[in-house]
């Protein structure tokens, strides 16, 4: 099954859910899951509707992230040490509690852990990964993680962690890599393409289209399900776009 759709609900949830067949829900990155909302938009999804959600940055950035400026909840400052970076402290663990029931709330299929260039790769961070996903390895859903930094220049070392656990996927954008490990399912998220590793004001063309499928069709060959998530400012526009040309071609 392919799956397309957007980071983040770009159009009324009524008109998305009429046109696209998954969302990742990017408010859960911010703040902890407000489960009564999350319960909510599942109810309003149709049967079929598939949502993916992106890990409370508690687990992934220090609370001197940048991200962390546009959190509302508020974390005692003395904690500091105890946050982000997958630390196996009891913090992260029970901001890992809290994803969970948010994705029991949506009935979520994949759990984007998205980590911060800063936590670049290092023995140290090797560790705090490997033991992290070893604490929370599930039959319930996918995990997605998404290095970046220098993780990308120690594929191997991404390789070792996703094989060793079969909820762990490698999560990556299709433009600039493919996943380091084949798993029954894919999981892209389109950035934008250029240079730097995000360009959000950038709108797909035909060719970029093109080159997608053509990635697609190798994929299908290895994983049952696909999804194709679109993180740009034109994302409704590219995802419906997209979407088209794969209902016509019956891929």
């Amino acid at each position: 099954m392919i799956y397309i759709g957007c980071c983040g609900f770009c159009l009324s949830r009524q008109r998305y859910f009429s046109v696209f067949n998954v969302v990742e829900i990017q408010e859960t990155f911010y703040d902890p899951p407000d489960i009564v909302k999350l319960k909510r938009i599942a109810q309003e999804a149709p049967q079929d509707f598939v949502f993916s959600m992106k890990a409370w940055q508690a687990i992934t950035h220090p609370l001197d992230s940048p991200t962390w400026r546009r959190a509302r909840f508020v974390i005692d400052k003395g904690l500091a040490d105890r946050y982000g970076f997958l630390k196996p402290t009891k913090e992260v663990f029970n901001a890992w509690e809290k994803v969970v029931e948010g994705a029991k709330a949506l009935n979520a299929k994949v759990i984007v852990i998205q980590t911060p260039p800063s936590f670049s790769y290092s023995e140290e961070n090797y560790r705090n990964v490997v033991e992290f996903f070893t604490a929370v390895d599930t039959k319930d859903f996918y995990i997605g993680w998404e290095p970046r930094g220098t993780w990308l220049q120690n594929k191997e070392k991404i390789a070792d962690v996703v094989a060793r656990f079969k909820s762990v996927i490698h999560v990556v954008d299709p433009f600039k890599t493919l996943p380091v490990v084949d798993k029954e399912t894919t999981y892209f998220r389109l950035h934008g393409v250029g240079e730097k590793d995000v360009n959000y004001r950038y709108k797909y063309t035909q060719q970029d289209f093109e080159k997608l499928l053509k990635i697609i069709k190798i994929v299908k060959n290895k994983s049952n399900d696909i999804y194709i998530l679109f993180n740009n400012i034109y994302m409704a526009q590219d995802a419906q776009e997209f979407k088209s040309l794969i209902k016509t071609l019956q891929i």
